[in-house]
C-alpha cells in the first residue's frame, strides 16, 4: 500500500496545524456560530422549495442561488461541452455533496450503493435502488436505466469513496463503465477556508453543518468532452484512460488505491492511536496524537531530543528488536522520534535485515540466552489484506508485551 500517498490524499483532523489560523478561526467562531443557525433555518426552506418545485431550469436557477446563500458556491467551466445524448457522468469524489452540485447545473440522478432506501436516501438527492444489490445486478440495472428514453444521465463516482482532491485519486472501479459506451467526464475541485473538506468516518451530516460554519465552499465543476470505447478497447484500458484524463485535467495523482485500501489505512491508524498513549507509560518517548508514523518532510531531524537520549529510544527498539542494526534503527528514531513508531515502521518494512554479530551489544547476548527470551515469530501470511493486518497487530502485541517482560527482568520489579 502507499501508506504516503494515502497520507496526503486524506485530511485525517479537521482543525488546521497552524497556529494563526487556529486563532483566526477561533476569533471567527462567534460568527461562524450564528451563520450556522441561520443558514439550518434557510436550508430548510431551501429543501421545501426543492420538493415543490418540478426539475427544471427555473428550479435549478432558483435552488442554486438560494444554496449560495448556504455557503455553497457552485462555479462551471466549458458547460457548451456538456452533451446532451450523452446518458453517463463520470466525477471525482471530494464531498458528501457532490452529487448535489452536479444537479443544480443539469439534471442527473445518482444511485445508492449502500442499499440505504427510505425519506433521508431521497431527501438527499439519491436515487433508490432498494437492498443492496450484487456488482452483476446493480450493472443490469443501470444498463436498463439508460437504455430507456427519456431518463435523465446517471452520475457515478467510480472512486466510490471521497478524497481531499489536493493530492490523488483513488483507483477507479470497472463496473460504472460497462454501463454505456460513451460518456462524458466531469473534473470537480473543492476549496474552504479554515476547515478541512471532510474527514473519514464523518457523517454527511456532520459535514452539513461545518458546511453551514464555515464562511463559504467553493465547487468547480469542469465539463470535460464525451468520450468512447473503442472497439479494440478493454474496459480496464478504457477504465484507466478516464481515470487519467481527470488526474490530468485536475492535476493529481492517478493512484492504484483503493476504497478498500483507504478502510485499511483508518484502521490501522485507530489501532495505532492507543499502543502511542500506553508507550508513554512505559518511558517511551511519540510524536502528538495524530502525526503519521513517518513524517513526509525528507531529512526531519528530531527536535528536543539530544544524542544520549537518542541512544535510549535506539536501546528501546533494539530491545525489541535485536535482530534489526543499531543504524538502521537510529535513522528511523531520526524522522519519527517515537519508539512505537519506528517499531511499527521497522515491522512493516520489506527489506531484509542481517543479524549482527553476537558481542556487539550486552543486551544481544542476553537476549538469545534462552528460547523463552526470544521475540515471537510470524507463524503465516495471511491471503487477505485483513488477515494480514490483524497478523501484525497480533505481532505487535506479543512484541510489546515482550518488552514489558525484559523490562521487569532486566530491573528486577
Amino acid at each position: 500500500m502507499e501508506t504516503r500517498g494515502i497520507e496526503h490524499m486524506f485530511d485525517f483532523q479537521r482543525l488546521p496545524n497552524d497556529g494563526l489560523v487556529r486563532i483566526l478561526l477561533l476569533i471567527y467562531s462567534p460568527i461562524g456560530l450564528c451563520l450556522m443557525l441561520i443558514r439550518i433555518f434557510i436550508g430548510v426552506h431551501v429543501f421545501l422549495v426543492s420538493c415543490a418545485l418540478p426539475d427544471s431550469l427555473i428550479r435549478r436557477c432558483i435552488v442554486r442561488i438560494m444554496c449560495s446563500v448556504l455557503g455553497m458556491h457552485v462555479r462551471q467551466n466549458n458547460p457548451r461541452l456538456r452533451d446532451k445524448r450523452v446518458k453517463l457522468y463520470i466525477c471525482n469524489h471530494v464531498t458528501e455533496f457532490d452529487h448535489n452540485i452536479i444537479n443544480l447545473l443539469t439534471s442527473c440522478n445518482t444511485p445508492m450503493l449502500d442499499g440505504s432506501a427510505g425519506f433521508v436516501c431521497w431527501a438527499r438527492g439519491f436515487m433508490e435502488l432498494g437492498p443492496a444489490p450484487a456488482p452483476a445486478q446493480l450493472q443490469e440495472a443501470l444498463q436498463r436505466y439508460s437504455s430507456s428514453p427519456g431518463t435523465p444521465p446517471l452520475l457515478l463516482f467510480p472512486e466510490e469513496d471521497t478524497t481531499n482532491g489536493r493530492a490523488g485519486m483513488l483507483k477507479f472501479s470497472l463496473w460504472p463503465f460497462s454501463v454505456t459506451e460513451s460518456l462524458q467526464p466531469v473534473a470537480l475541485q473543492v476549496k474552504r477556508p479554515f476547515l478541512s473538506l471532510s474527514i473519514p468516518e464523518s457523517s454527511w451530516l456532520t459535514e452539513l453543518l461545518w458546511t453551514f460554519f464555515v464562511p463559504c465552499t467553493v465547487y468547480h465543476v469542469r465539463w470535460l468532452p464525451a468520450v468512447s470505447r473503442q472497439e479494440e478497447e478493454t474496459l480496464q484500458d478504457f477504465t484507466n484512460k478516464v481515470q487519467q484524463l481527470l488526474a490530468a485535467e485536475l492535476s493529481v495523482a492517478s493512484t492504484q488505491i483503493t476504497k478498500a485500501d483507504k478502510a485499511e489505512h483508518i484502521k490501522r491508524k485507530r489501532h495505532v492511536a492507543p499502543h502511542i498513549n500506553t508507550s508513554s507509560k512505559h518511558g517511551w518517548s511519540c510524536v502528538p496524537l495524530g502525526a503519521s508514523p513517518r513524517p513526509s518532510p525528507r531529512g526531519a531531524q528530531v527536535r528536543g531530543v539530544d544524542e544520549a537520549g537518542l541512544s535510549r529510544l535506539a536501546l528501546q527498539v533494539k530491545d525489541v528488536l535485536p535482530d534489526v542494526p543499531l543504524s538502521v534503527i537510529t535513522s528511523d528514531l531520526v524522522q519519527t522520534n517515537c519508539v512505537d513508531a519506528t517499531i511499527t515502521n521497522l515491522l512493516e518494512s520489506t527489506e531484509e535485515f542481517s543479524s549482527e554479530p553476537t558481542g556487539s551489544s550486552a543486551f544481544t547476548s542476553s537476549m538469545s540466552s534462552s528460547s523463552a527470551s526470544s521475540p515471537p515469530a510470524v507463524k503465516c501470511f495471511g491471503k487477505s489484506p485483513v488477515d494480514r493486518h490483524m497478523s501484525l497487530q497480533e505481532r505487535k502485541e506479543a512484541l510489546y508485551d515482550f518488552a514489558r517482560r525484559r523490562y521487569i527482568e532486566k530491573h528486577g520489579l
